[in-house]
C-alpha cells in the first residue's frame, strides 16, 4: 500500500471511530450543555491556534481532509481533540487539582505517542522551525488545562446564578 493511501485510510478510520464515539460520550453524563460548551470552545480555539501555526509554517499537514479548502488538520482540530477534551472533562469534573493534572498527563501521553509515530512514519504531520515533541505535548497539556478551567469557571458562575434565582 502506498504511503498516501495509508495516510488517507488512517484518517478515515480515525474519523469513523471518532464519530461513533462522540454521540454516546456527549450524552453519557449530564449536563449536556456543559459538554457541548467544552466541545465548541475547544474546537474554536483549536482552529485559531492551528491557523496561526500553519500560517507561519511551524506545523504542516501534507496529508489531510479537504486539502484544497483547509491548510489545518480539521479532523484533529474540530473532531478528535474536542472529543478527547469532553472525555477528559467528564473524567475530572469532581476532581481536585492534583488529580486533574495527573489524569490529563495519563490520557494525553498515548495520544502524544500516536502523533509522534505520525510525524516519523507518515505524511500526516510535519514539524518545522524548531518545533519539537515537547512543544506539542506541553501545548496540549496547557490548552486542556485552560479548557478545564474555563468549564470550571462556567460551572461556578452557573451555580451562583442558580442559587440567586432560588432566593
Amino acid at each position: 500500500m502506498k504511503k498516501k493511501d495509508f495516510d488517507r485510510n488512517f484518517l478515515s478510520v480515525i474519523l469513523i471511530a471518532n464519530l461513533l464515539g462522540i454521540i454516546p460520550l456527549i450524552f453519557r453524563k449530564p449536563p449536556i450543555k456543559d459538554w457541548l460548551l467544552v466541545y465548541i470552545y475547544n474546537a474554536a480555539t483549536n482552529g485559531i491556534v492551528d491557523k496561526i501555526l500553519t500560517t507561519y509554517k511551524v506545523v504542516e499537514y501534507p496529508s489531510r481532509f479537504l486539502p484544497k479548502l483547509f491548510r489545518t488538520h480539521i479532523l484533529f482540530d474540530y473532531l478528535i481533540y474536542p472529543t478527547f477534551t469532553v472525555l477528559y472533562n467528564q473524567m475530572t469534573i469532581k476532581d481536585k487539582p492534583f488529580a486533574i493534572i495527573y489524569k490529563l498527563i495519563l490520557i494525553t501521553f498515548p495520544a502524544f505517542l500516536v502523533e509522534l509515530w505520525a510525524v516519523k512514519k507518515t505524511n500526516l504531520i510535519k514539524w518545522n522551525k524548531g518545533w519539537k515533541w515537547y512543544h506539542t505535548f506541553g501545548g496540549v497539556i496547557i490548552k486542556s488545562l485552560i479548557t478545564r478551567s474555563f468549564i470550571g469557571a462556567v460551572k461556578i458562575i452557573d451555580s451562583k446564578q442558580q442559587r440567586s434565582i432560588k432566593k
